[in-house]
């Protein structure tokens, strides 16, 4: 009897196994980490720099101003957190592509493999390093900045 951990998915069952090439999976781990760390993470300071640029304070008597800076700023805090976060989750994909394929470097990977490793291998492996997050200024805040009138 098989294990229920090695056998696919309920809705999935009457189709087959999945198969995968190890070399393969441990060449896209090996590749996307490094296009992360070389044509992504470099640039995420200039990024940074063009989100802190700053916005005027707006008088309280434009109430659509306010209300689109008021949208336009949770909108860039959840882009900026987004974006910075793609750097540790795509390493993340990397580490755990990479800890299946040397785990299953010299097996007959078709036979061997489980669902449970794959998800140990996600569970466990060590993405990049994050990079903080750019404060960014609400224009909108109650502060001593000087009003701009309409």
């Amino acid at each position: 009897m098989i294990p229920e951990e090695s056998q696919p998915a309920g809705w999935l069952r009457g189709y087959g196994g999945i198969e995968a090439d190890i070399r393969q999976m441990r060449e896209f781990a090996d590749r996307l980490q490094d296009e992360v760390v070389r044509n992504y993470a470099p640039h995420l300071s200039y990024i940074a720099d063009d989100m802190k640029a700053a916005v005027p304070n707006p008088a309280d008597a434009f109430i659509e101003l306010v209300q689109f800076l008021q949208a336009h700023h949770e909108t860039q805090t959840a882009t900026a957190e987004v974006v910075w976060g793609l750097v540790p989750a795509t390493g993340h994909l990397a580490g755990a592509a990479h800890l299946i394929a040397t785990r299953y470097a010299d097996s007959d990977a078709f036979s061997s493999a489980r669902v449970a490793d794959v998800q140990e291998a996600l569970a466990r492996s060590a993405g990049g390093g994050s990079r903080p997050l750019p404060t960014l200024t609400d224009p909108t805040a109650d502060d001593d900045r000087p009003v701009v009138l309409p």
